[in-house]
């Protein structure tokens, strides 16, 4: 959902989301914002700061109070307050106008995978295979067996399942171990895997996670 009262902005952005295969709803009623927004239940909302009625940081003050709806302020303040501010009222991101299209993308869709992990790790239980994983106590379990994993294990797991049989690159892996570790480097997620193998193998699940050279990842 665009929350922006300019009528050009609105219609570009949601031009540009459109191409790149979202559904994109544009907030027409800013007196009743907070009744739109719980009538579209969105799965992210683009929100300015200069609003009429309600401005951008107030309306998130309010939506706080009743969602979690993941919120990107796109804004043409660039003040170090507003977006200290929006942080601190729960802003999942925020940028600046103008923006470049490319950045702006990349960061609506690494949003929206932290997102997807964390819904993903408040699942009960995940299968694979014959095997099953206890996602609230981080056990992988087959039959009488069970293997602990570390958090940034459960994740890459998780991210991995979540996207069997097709190749998970380097960059999305790091993206979604971005707020789970202190500090995620190329050597890190490297290490991980392969505890993360290792871990599969003593379970009896070996080679299961494939390199593509160049590519990243894939789960098979």
């Amino acid at each position: 959902m665009i929350i922006d009262d300019d009528t050009f902005t609105c219609n570009e952005l949601a031009k540009l989301l459109e191409n790149h295969h979202y559904e994109a709803v544009i907030l027409k009623d800013f007196k009743n914002a907070l009744t739109e927004i719980a009538a579209v239940s969105p799965d992210l909302i683009l929100l300015d700061i200069n609003l009429p009625y309600l401005n951008g940081k107030a309306l998130l003050q309010h939506l706080r109070k009743e969602s979690n709806i993941p919120v990107m302020m796109v804004t043409s303040s660039n003040t170090e307050i507003d977006e200290a501010l929006s942080i601190s009222y729960g802003a999942d991101d925020y940028i600046t106008k103008p923006y470049h299209p490319h950045i702006l993308l990349l960061r609506i869709g690494a949003v929206l995978k932290r997102v997807k992990m964390h819904y993903r790790l408040n699942e009960t239980e995940l299968t694979y295979r014959a095997l099953k994983f206890d996602v609230q106590r981080g056990i992988l379990k087959k039959g009488e067996r069970e293997i602990e994993l570390t958090k940034n294990e459960m994740i890459i797991f998780s991210y991995l399942l979540s996207h069997q049989n097709r190749i998970v690159t380097r960059e999305e892996l790091m993206t979604a171990l971005w707020d789970n570790a202190e500090y995620v480097n190329e050597n890190a997620l490297t290490v991980n895997i392969s505890r993360l193998r290792n871990k599969l193998k003593e379970i009896g699940y070996e080679e299961v996670i494939d390199t593509r050279k160049g590519l990243g990842y894939i789960l098979l």
